[in-house]
């Protein structure tokens, strides 16, 4: 059974269509594009969003399998949460709570996504707000033998931002991203939702 569409939702998803207009995503890369821009109302999502090959091929198959969704902080979980309780209930684990304390010279959130890392190394990350926690992320991807099934890397500011973006498009690990300071645990949990909705339907 396919997932219900509010019909606000509905009509909001028709404006966005209309101001689209043509497109050269596919329909997949369009579901999740059109979810972003309906939760920030700001089309310019439509040129920054980055899908690498295969990467919400691989999303889709590790959520239908559940596979655990770690998030950077208890906001992005807040907004999947819902969802992911109507579809797969997958595990939900939140980064900055797995540390009480941070490590010498790290954020408590990356320290706890390190610990997230070494536990579910095949799991969904989410970032939508810990630049240090994406890079952090990044350098275990680059001699790692296991990787994530997908990363979704829309961390939002000002500072390491652009640098964890640019450190996670030099990874082969599929991902999710936004190119630009822009972001947020709105983006985050919006890409998420499109692909349990897309998991869901196609099942």
């Amino acid at each position: 059974m396919t997932l219900p569409i509010h019909p606000i939702m509905e009509q909001s998803f028709a404006v966005i269509d209309q101001e689209i207009g043509k497109h050269n995503f596919t329909p997949a890369e369009y579901a999740i594009v059109q979810r972003v821009i309906h939760s920030t109302a700001d089309f310019e999502f439509a040129q920054l969003i980055k899908f690498s090959p295969n990467a919400i091929a691989s999303g889709i198959k590790a959520l239908q399998q559940g596979k655990p969704i770690v998030t950077d902080v208890g906001m992005v979980k807040q907004g999947i949460a819902g969802m992911v309780a109507k579809t797969f209930g997958n595990p939900l684990i939140v980064a900055v709570e797995q540390a009480s304390v941070a490590l010498p010279g790290k954020t408590r959130t990356e320290t706890g996504l390190m610990q997230c890392w070494e536990q579910f190394p095949e799991a969904i990350f989410v970032i939508g707000n810990a630049p240090t926690a994406l890079l952090a992320l990044c350098e275990q991807l680059l001699t790692a033998t296991l990787q994530p099934a997908l990363v979704i890397g829309v961390p939002v500011g000002f500072i390491s931002v652009l640098e964890s973006k640019a450190a996670l498009a030099q990874t082969s690990v599929p991902q999710i991203r936004v190119d630009s300071r822009k972001g947020g645990s709105p983006v985050a949990a919006a890409i998420l939702n499109a692909l349990l909705v897309l998991a869901w339907n196609g099942k």
